[in-house]
């Protein structure tokens, strides 16, 4: 590995980097939609993209003119989460064997994720990764979402790591920048439904890796 020379913690996305997971995010708004009723509109998969669960419960809200509260609407898509998050979900392909690396190599290692801690830690314990993570951070619980770089910042804080000698693994163009803006460095993860500008991501990251494995290298 030698791209983690002077790599002293490592912050892990975990949607579409760790866990083979973005096929529920892109749908989950017009499941919800179609369950109560309602025609979701074409592109909403990308509106929502890059919301928190309580950011995209209240766009639901407000844009639909629902008359569920926010708080009721969250709880739908969690427990729509719930049952492929705990059942289904798979880990991306050499995700272990590439976590196995970093921890060996004495890097430490966190998550940093826009997904609700249950469901996130319920799937990585279930596929047997959640044992090589430190601790979980969420945007829900930072109070930000990844367009700001609080959560990243929390992260390398817990690790006791400077962002220089910190590197982030991101699938998205959006908040690979803002790890990049805040002096992390930054590892690209190419996702088939992820990121549609993967050029940019390429061109953005330090790193950018098409196969989890060939980091682990």
């Amino acid at each position: 590995m030698r791209f983690m020379k002077n790599i002293r913690g490592v912050i892990f996305d975990v949607d579409g980097v760790l866990l083979d997971s973005l096929e529920i995010w892109t749908d989950l708004g017009a499941r919800y939609l179609v369950s109560i009723g309602r025609v979701p509109e074409e592109g909403l998969a990308d509106t929502l993209f890059s919301m928190s669960m309580e950011q995209g419960a209240e766009y639901l809200k407000e844009h639909y003119d629902l008359t569920e509260t926010a708080e009721t609407i969250r709880e739908g898509l969690q427990e729509m989460l719930r049952a492929f998050y705990c059942d289904e979900v798979r880990a991306k392909p050499d995700a272990e064997k590439l976590l196995r690396a970093i921890r060996d190599a004495g890097i430490r290692i966190t998550a940093a994720t826009s997904s609700p801690r249950d469901l996130i830690g319920r799937a990585l314990e279930r596929n047997g990764l959640l044992g090589y993570i430190e601790r979980i951070f969420t945007n829900s619980e930072i109070g930000k979402s990844k367009h700001f770089p609080d959560i990243y910042d929390a992260a390398a804080a817990y690790m006791g790591t400077m962002p220089e000698e910190t590197l982030v693994f991101e699938d998205s163009l959006y908040a690979l920048k803002t790890a990049a803006a805040a002096g992390y460095r930054t590892a690209g993860v190419a996702d088939c439904q992820g990121e549609p500008d993967q050029a940019g991501l390429a061109e953005a990251a330090d790193l950018y890796i098409t196969e989890l494995g060939e980091a682990a290298l």
